[in-house]
């Protein structure tokens, strides 16, 4: 199933679960294109930060990435290292 909103010159296209795992593809009309495949959890918790935001996902993203890589490009291969070790020991301990 897909589902569509319009929002400005944003269009956002999803697909709830394609083997356990939720798609997103954000289509800007002023904007480079960019989808990747992220978890139906992580996909949620982006959806209640942009409705409690009065944003789409799209702001909410495009503001998320922004800040990683300014905070890559101040601290480097560090900052990488430190988003992979949290991520490992969230996997260890859910």
């Amino acid at each position: 199933m897909i589902t569509s909103d319009v929002s400005k010159s944003n269009l956002i296209f999803g697909c709830p679960f394609v083997s356990g795992t939720a798609i997103v593809f954000v289509v800007t009309t002023k904007k480079g294109f960019l989808a990747f495949r992220v978890s139906p959890d992580l996909k949620n918790e982006i959806q209640g930060i942009a409705t409690s935001e009065a944003r789409s996902i799209s702001q909410v993203c495009e503001l998320l990435l922004s800040e990683g890589v300014q905070a890559y490009k101040k601290e480097g291969p560090k900052f990488m290292q430190r988003l992979i070790a949290k991520q490992k020991a969230r996997v260890k301990d859910p």
